[in-house]
């Protein structure tokens, strides 16, 4: 005899994420505290990220200042954006559009900050005219040695410019058309059936990213020994780490809610509270990150020698070693 199994479901986890207002009332007194204490975390780094605007815009010549000004951003404005969708969860689709937008820009500005630091495009292109880059990077073609070497040419830097530039355009074109269609229900995260727009339109975001990513490590994989003594490394390893706890973190902690893994805890549905997840631990992570930040962009660096005067500096030596030789003899 076949027995029947009832299962009773509480309806708060099928609804849609609860209201602010809603999410008050549910909050006890470690919630609460909890709460108050990433709140505090956001506003710290939106204001240490504001004073380091003054001390850069202060500084730092122009373009240089507003390159640095849009990097360092990245981690106080996801932190900031993250505490928006903490308490207001109906809102988190549009939150974390607004992060990824903001960091599709960073993609591009992190290119163009290894161009600035040695001396723009024109003393760019004079200082590696003579050697051939490495494309076999990450994250496209790490894996193909074979791929021959490539000499720099102001053709082959506007390619690479454009490939990271197209992510930052077509990512926030395809965040508004998302909205558009989520205002008319046509676009829902949790719908993964091949009829919806969902299943459509993040593949063909996720393949925009990895082509943007591309370009930017093949420029930082050839001259980051030119620029250690800005601490290069050490900025492209935040700024990959954002991307991860951005990016791949958050879809992870998505399908993690999707699947039911993460059960759903009144007021929240399993989607709602791996978002609320989220975006706690997104606003821990940055702050952590924006201090960071402080340490390696809230400073002035000695510029880098240009081609020419290290050719010179470089003559005069030889010169000098000719002249002792000489006078040896």
């Amino acid at each position: 005899m076949d027995e029947t199994l009832n299962i009773t479901i509480d309806p708060a986890c099928l609804q849609d994420p609860p209201l602010a207002i809603d999410v008050i009332k549910q909050l006890d007194v470690f919630d609460f505290c909890l709460y108050l204490m990433l709140t505090f975390m956001a506003c710290v780094s939106l204001l240490l990220y504001l004073e380091q605007c003054a001390y850069i815009y202060k500084n730092l010549p122009y373009p240089k200042k507003t390159t640095l000004m849009w990097i360092s951003g990245a981690a106080p404005v996801i932190a900031t954006m993250s505490c928006f969708g903490m308490w207001i969860p109906k809102a988190v689709m549009i939150t974390d559009m607004t992060s990824n937008c903001y960091f599709a820009v960073v993609v591009y500005k992190v290119l163009v900050l290894m161009i600035e630091e040695l001396g723009g495009t024109n003393d760019f292109l004079q200082r590696f005219s003579t050697e051939t880059f490495r494309v076999n990077t990450g994250p496209c073609c790490c894996c193909c040695a074979c791929l021959p070497r490539v000499h720099m040419s102001r053709r082959l830097l506007f390619f690479l410019k454009l490939g990271a530039l197209q992510y930052a355009i077509l990512k926030t074109v395809l965040s508004i058309l998302s909205i558009v269609l989520w205002t008319n229900g046509n676009f829902d995260l949790s719908d993964l059936e091949i009829t919806g727009t969902a299943i459509w339109i993040n593949p063909f975001i996720g393949i925009l990213t990895i082509a943007s990513l591309w370009p930017v490590a093949i420029i930082f994989m050839n001259v980051n020994s030119h620029l250690r003594s800005i601490n290069l490394v050490p900025k492209y390893a935040i700024y990959q780490l954002i991307l991860v706890l951005s990016q791949l973190q958050t879809s992870i902690i998505n399908i993690l809610a999707l699947d039911g893994t993460i059960a759903c805890a009144p007021p929240f549905s399993s989607q709602a509270r791996g978002s609320m997840l989220s975006q706690q631990m997104m606003i821990m992570e940055m702050f952590i990150l924006t201090l960071i930040n402080q340490r390696l962009y809230r400073r002035t660096y000695d510029a880098l020698p240009s081609e020419e005067a290290h050719d010179n500096n470089h003559n005069a030596k030889v010169a000098l070693q000719t002249a002792l030789v000489e006078h040896d003899v």
